[in-house]
């Protein structure tokens, strides 16, 4: 048992604990700014999900750069290369996500015919997510906002 509370402990940091509130408020813009879009100001779905998605990442990109890994990046020189980084980084993950999804629910058909085929979908879905998550993490910390 103090095993386990040592590397809660470990894992618990501030830097963690801010990324995980700022992932949350950042599933919060997509979802607002998508739904917004579409429902008031009639936009396509895809388009406004979209667009949604971007000011997810511009908001993710702002709040880890300020108050998650604080960085000291000041000229605009560095600050470029940081949200270059940032960007690169978001685009590889999200094609590990697609792969990821793809060969679990298409090739490999993992958790199909133990549950429904939504179910089974969606299962595969969140198991990427968390390792695109982490991901995200990692490459935030060590690549795109390494001090």
């Amino acid at each position: 048992m103090e095993k386990i509370k040592e590397i809660i402990k470990k894992a618990c940091t501030k830097e963690v604990i801010s990324y995980i509130i700022f992932g949350i408020l950042t599933t919060v813009v997509n979802i607002i700014v998508s739904y917004i879009l579409k429902a008031v100001f009639k936009i396509e779905g895809n388009i406004a999900s979209t667009i949604g998605i971007i000011c997810s990442i511009l908001f993710a990109y702002f709040t880890n750069r300020e108050w998650v890994f604080e960085s000291k990046a000041n000229k605009a020189k560095e600050k470029w290369e940081e949200f270059g980084k940032f960007i690169l980084g978001r685009v590889l993950t999200m094609i590990i996500e697609i792969l990821g999804v793809y060969i679990l629910n298409d090739i490999i058909h993992i958790f199909y015919g133990i549950f429904s085929d939504n179910t089974a979908y969606l299962i595969n879905k969140c198991i990427i997510t968390v390792i695109v998550i982490i991901l995200n993490f990692f490459i935030s910390k060590f690549f795109a906002f390494k001090k």
